[in-house]
């Protein structure tokens, strides 16, 4: 588990005077199968903050990274159906590694998470047809293969939409991910 997470954790217990694991307990007693209903739950009837509401929902799913034996596991279910997009993340990753040792890939349900000390990009095996490259840039006109993100929720402010790899897959779209490196700085 990452430094930022224990830390939530410990102030999720400073602020509401219980435990991770007694939230996950409350939580699971209503039953919920979905993400959303347990944001909603917890930020009306406690008063939660969406943070903390989703690192509840996120451990209570075990849906995060950190919830997994293997974060290859989340890849594997993020790419079945969509293997053809494999080798795009693998390049990705191997790009977006080489501009510091300080990059972390962390892995969610459907997307991988890229952070430097906050997070820059997402790599989204979108739809069996659609690969999607969040980026953070926020302030940046979009231009070239950026376009604005209008889906993410504020994840990320701009994205790149690839549906044939060899094609598309460019030195922009690298330049642009490098960009949103340094500004995560």
């Amino acid at each position: 588990m990452d430094q930022a997470a224990k830390t939530m954790i410990e102030n999720l217990h400073k602020k509401t005077g219980k435990s991770l694991d007694e939230w996950i307990s409350i939580v699971k007693k209503e039953n919920f199968a979905k993400h959303g209903e347990i944001l909603k739950y917890l930020k009306t009837n406690h008063d939660f903050t969406h943070g903390f509401a989703n690192l509840v929902a996120l451990k209570t799913l075990k849906s995060d990274a950190g919830s997994v034996n293997e974060t290859d596991e989340l890849i594997t279910k993020q790419y079945k159906g969509k293997e053809h997009f494999l080798p795009l993340f693998e390049k990705l990753k191997k790009e977006i590694s080489a501009f510091g040792k300080d990059v972390e890939f962390a892995p969610k349900n459907s997307y991988v998470s890229v952070r430097r000390k906050k997070q820059f990009a997402l790599l989204v095996p979108a739809t069996k047809t659609r690969y999607e490259v969040g980026i953070n840039l926020k302030g940046q006109e979009p231009k070239g293969i950026l376009e604005l993100d209008t889906k993410s929720s504020g994840m990320v402010s701009h994205r790149v939409m690839i549906i044939n790899p060899e094609e598309q897959y460019s030195k922009e779209l690298i330049n642009w991910l490098k960009k949103a490196y340094e500004a995560a700085g």
